[in-house]
This record gives structure tokens, C-alpha cells and sequence, in this order.
């Protein structure tokens, strides 16, 4: 009989791919399982981002080690960010972990598994190189239509307050077949809609080909049979250029979506965060993609309380936030990270002000999404089916929406038209109501295949 695995994920949609190839891997020797009381093993994937980050992968970690005392778990393991961050203060501070595996364990996780007691895989003198390649398994943990696919891996921009270059290495693109292969796998699977992710989506294809490739590869990607959208998360400001606004604009697989992590307005904070982008790009950026899709949604994350911001700095903040009125928002209080130019500085923030201004902004942004959602009524949009609800509607997503992050469509089906019958078919949807988060509205039809857009007359 087989051997039971339970693998723990925490952190962002990144991780999640790697701990989908970990269980892929791992299945074909051992059995999955999402109870870890139930298992003879259990892989912690963590991660160490920011302060709450690292707070809740120790907490999982120890919640993890209690079922080596009181249920079947005989090794536990702990991967991911946070492992080959602080692989020495883990094995010193928390000795019920048996094996430590970094970044570069991903594809050996099963070499890893079976490591004796003791043994802690990365290796700081080793350079981190592990990118994710279509033919190495992967179990999908996500509901069957939607599917994460990470295009590179790394990063090479430095911010002073990050540590991501430090955990995952330098950015190193996917080959654009590697990526097709993989997205059409994944399509043949049931899979509708693709997101794709990196550290920085934008610089795709700069480190294999000394230029931006990302536009050709979303063509590529659109020419695919069956799949229906394409989503962007993490695309940098200042390698957004005017043939990735065309593919969006033109390619109608392409959500018209948008994620741009800007951090900050002001442009004296932008400059010491090493930010490569300046508050005047981002407002040129922002007026040429509303300019060019006029019913694009836009994402983006702020930090408040930054070392050195001053109250003036935060109120071109909160005027920024006011002027362009964004879709969608998260903000994040400055979180002071080991090893950063920033978390050395003598000059930080008091928690509580970094804790208040934040608090101060998302107050600003509630109003405004609150107004901005009102435009949607009346509306014909595209929705993504995820769950039928007890009570005959169904629950869904927009154009405007990512899984996980953003709102949500509640869609009322009429007694007398054609029904959907499965999660991850796309319907046209007139939309009734609105609130700060979510729309309600009325089926109007099932689409087809290549007849996405956001917004239509029907």
C-alpha cells in the first residue's frame, strides 16, 4: 500500500505552480491527500514575501509538526521560499522538521522526500536555476477551467525593499515552446482559461532573446483551439509597450485585464525603492491603455509607510490613488525584510502609521470602486461559470475579475432559455446590480468558442 502525502501551499499563484509540479511528481509514487491528519507525510511549501508571509508559513509549519504527535505523520518537509531563505534558522529553530528543500529541490521533491532525517537541501554557494519545463509532471490544483502557467522565473530589477531576486534567483524565460506545449495540454484537459505569471510578465523573453517576446507569445497562445481567455497578472510599468497594448487590444482572447504592481506615486520614494519606473510613466501608461480599451479593468498594489515617507509623500500617494481611480487595489503596509537596502535604514516608520496609512487608502479606494462598479449596470459582459449555488443561480467571474484576488458575478439563470451545465462555461450577462466587489445580473446566452470580449450590444 502506498504511502500518504499531503502538500501544504502558501504565498501566491507562483508557488502554487510549483507545488502542483511537486504533486504531480509525487503522485506517481505515493497518494495524495488534503488532510494531513491523514497522512504519512507532509510538505509545507512556504512563504517568506513579507512579515505576515513569514509569520504564516512558521505557524503552518508548527500546526504541520503537531501531526507527528498526534496523527500519522512520520517525516515533515519544508520547501519553497521560506526554506531556502532561512534554511539554517529553520533547522535550529524548529528540529520536527526532517528535510529542508529550496528552489532549485522542485523537480527532485521525491529524491527529497526520501532524504534521511536531517538533511537541508539548498545550498547558498549554489546558483538558483530551477524553471518549470513542460515536461516535467504537474497535478492541477486549481478548479478544471482555469489554469496558472508561469512564463519565467526570478527576477532582475533589485527593488530595495524585495528579497524575491535573493530567493528565486535571476529572471530566466520559458521558451515559447515549452509554453505552448504546456498551454495545450492544458487546454485538452478542460482548461479555458490560462493566467499567465511572472515575477515581471512584461520583460518575457529580454534574458533568451535581448528583447520583449510577450506579445508574440499571447498571439501564439490565442491561435490555440479551445481556449478562451488569456489573463495578465504582474506586468511592470516601464517594459509595457504599445505592441502589448495592440495584442490586447486587438486579440480577443485577451481579458481586458490588467495588473500593474506600482508601489508607490511618489517619485522621490520610487527612486529609493529602485523602482525603474516613475509616476509620470505610469499615468502616460494608464491613459494610453484606457485610450486604446476603454472598458479595461486595472489592478495595481501600493506600500505605505515606507522607510522615510514623509506626510506629504503619502498625500501625493492619496492623490494618485484619487486621480486614477483604479478597478482594483491592494495595499500593503511597508514590511521591513533581512537583507534589504531598505530594512537597514535607520530611518523607518512606526507600524502603527504604516498600519494607518494603508488603512486611510483602501478607505479612499472603497469609495471609489463603489462608483466605479455603478458604470457596469446595464451592461452586457462576459462571465466565466465557477460554482452553481444552492439556490439555482451561479457564481462567476468577469473579465475584470482574477480568481482569488478580485470579485465575483452572481448570475441568475431564466426559467425558460438554454442552462449551463458545467463549470467553466462562458455566458453573455446583463448586468442588474452592483456593490463595491461584486455584480449581480441575468443570463442572456451561452457563448462559443472565439467570441470573446468584455463588453458587447446584444
Amino acid at each position: 500500500m502506498k504511502q500518504s502525502i499531503a502538500v501544504i501551499t502558501l504565498g501566491c499563484a507562483k508557488n502554487q505552480v510549483d507545488s502542483e509540479v511537486m504533486c504531480g511528481l509525487l503522485e506517481e509514487r505515493y497518494t495524495l491527500t488534503d488532510d494531513p491528519a491523514a497522512a504519512d507525510m507532509i510538505v509545507v511549501n512556504t512563504c517568506t514575501f513579507i512579515e505576515d508571509a513569514k509569520q504564516e508559513s512558521i505557524d503552518s509549519i508548527l500546526a504541520m509538526a503537531e501531526y507527528k504527535t498526534h496523527g500519522r505523520c512520520q517525516k515533515l518537509i519544508v520547501s519553497g521560499c521560506m526554506a531556502q531563505r532561512y534554511r539554517d534558522e529553520l533547522a535550529r529553530e524548529i528540529p520536527e522538521i526532517d528535510v529542508i528543500a529550496g528552489i532549485n529541490e522542485v523537480p527532485d521533491i521525491v529524491r527529497v522526500v526520501e532524504s534521511e532525517r536531517g538533511r537541508s537541501a539548498p545550498d547558498a554557494a549554489r546558483e538558483i536555476a530551477y524553471i518549470f519545463d513542460e515536461s516535467l509532471a504537474r497535478k492541477q490544483l486549481t478548479p478544471r477551467h482555469y489554469a496558472y502557467v508561469k512564463i519565467a522565473e526570478g527576477c532582475d530589477h533589485g527593488c530595495s525593499f524585495c528579497v524575491i531576486p535573493q530567493v528565486r534567483g535571476r529572471y530566466r524565460s520559458r521558451t515559447p515552446e515549452s509554453i505552448l506545449r504546456e498551454t495545450e495540454r492544458l487546454v485538452q484537459n478542460g482548461v479555458k482559461e490560462i493566467i499567465l505569471i511572472a515575477q515581471d510578465t512584461t520583460g518575457y523573453g529580454l534574458d533568451l532573446y535581448g528583447e520583449q517576446r510577450l506579445p508574440g507569445l499571447i498571439r501564439q497562445l490565442a491561435a490555440i483551439s479551445g481556449l478562451r481567455w488569456i489573463r495578465l497578472l504582474y506586468c511592470y510599468p516601464d517594459l509595457f509597450s504599445d505592441a502589448l497594448i495592440e495584442v490586447m487590444r486587438s486579440e480577443p482572447k485577451v481579458c481586458r485585464y490588467v495588473d500593474l504592481p506600482l508601489q508607490h506615486a511618489d517619485e522621490r520614494i520610487l527612486q529609493e525603492m529602485k523602482r525603474r519606473s516613475s509616476a509620470a510613466q505610469a499615468r502616460a501608461l494608464i491613459e494610453k491603455l484606457r485610450q486604446a480599451i476603454p472598458e479595461i479593468t486595472l489592478r495595481t498594489t501600493l506600500i505605505t509607510g515606507f522607510p522615510g515617507e514623509r506626510e506629504e509623500d503619502f498625500h501625493t500617494l492619496e492623490a494618485f490613488v484619487r486621480e486614477i481611480a483604479f478597478d482594483r487595489l491592494g495595499v500593503f503596509a511597508y514590511s521591513a525584510e533581512e537583507r534589504t537596502l531598505a530594512g537597514q535604514r535607520p530611518d523607518q516608520i512606526p507600524q502603527e502609521i504604516r498600519e494607518e496609512r494603508r488603512d486611510r487608502l483602501m478607505q479612499i479606494q472603497q469609495e471609489i470602486v463603489a462608483r466605479r462598479q455603478q458604470r457596469w449596470i446595464g451592461q452586457t459582459i462576459e462571465v466565466i461559470l465557477e460554482e452553481r449555488l444552492p439556490d439555482g443561480r451561479w457564481l462567476g467571474r468577469s473579465q475584470g475579475d482574477a480568481p482569488e484576488i478580485d470579485g465575483q458575478v452572481y448570475v441568475n439563470i431564466k426559467s425558460d432559455g438554454r442552462k449551463p451545465g458545467e463549470a467553466g462555461q462562458i455566458v453573455v450577462v446583463r448586468v442588474l446590480e452592483a456593490d463595491s466587489y461584486d455584480l449581480v445580473g441575468e443570463m442572456v446566452l451561452i457563448t462559443e468558442e472565439n467570441t470573446c470580449t468584455m463588453r458587447r450590444s446584444y
